[in-house]
């Protein structure tokens, strides 16, 4: 089966991004089973094992590829704004646990709403620019995330997603397969949170 990519205009080769892009795609290089498995991380900076891994998983190894650790803002976030985030709601937690609270969608939703751009969720493939985070709801009300390619797919005119959905990070035309729950912009900068 050949598929056919057309390059979008709208990501510059030097914009963070082009950057994010470039660092969600070297993930599909990677050889990575879907685990969601509880694990104590080293803080800051901690991940779990390479070889494993879930959608969440891309996202954090993208942005820390770019020098952003997105398990020390969520967590910093979460300390300091607790009652914001869905923990308690969803999982009944009374406190934040930096070994997993930066791998839970709904946590990431919120972190990206309060210090990024939450932007409108459409049916329109145009609205979703390279390296713009998206998140769905699976079957089985089950969160999803991925990120924005900087390509279009002739066949669907989608931008291409990276994610892991469940056979390792991969580059796919899946923009519109399930119901979009969020979409959002986060271009930090290295550094502390602001």
């Amino acid at each position: 089966m050949v598929v056919l990519l057309l390059a979008s205009a709208s990501c510059r080769a030097d914009s963070f991004d082009s950057q994010l892009v470039a660092a969600a795609m070297e993930r599909t290089q990677h050889n990575v089973t879907y685990n969601g498995a509880y694990y104590r991380l080293a803080y800051p900076n901690g991940d779990v094992p390479a070889n494993i891994g879930v959608c969440t998983d891309v996202v954090i190894r993208s942005y820390r590829a770019l020098g952003i650790d997105l398990q020390v803002r969520v967590h910093e976030d979460m300390a300091a704004h607790f009652e914001a985030y869905p923990s308690q709601r969803i999982w009944g937690l009374t406190r934040t646990d930096r070994n997993i609270d930066h791998r839970r969608v709904p946590n990431l939703q919120t972190f990206f709403t309060r210090h990024g751009e939450s932007l409108p969720v459409s049916d329109a493939p145009a609205d979703y620019q390279p390296g713009d985070l998206v998140t769905w709801m699976l079957p089985g009300n089950l969160p999803h995330i991925g990120i924005v390619r900087d390509t279009v797919f002739a066949r669907s005119g989608n931008p291409g997603i990276v994610h892991n959905i469940g056979a390792g990070p991969r580059h796919e035309d899946m923009l519109f397969d399930y119901r979009i729950t969020g979409h959002y912009r986060y271009a930090a900068e290295a550094g502390p949170l602001r």
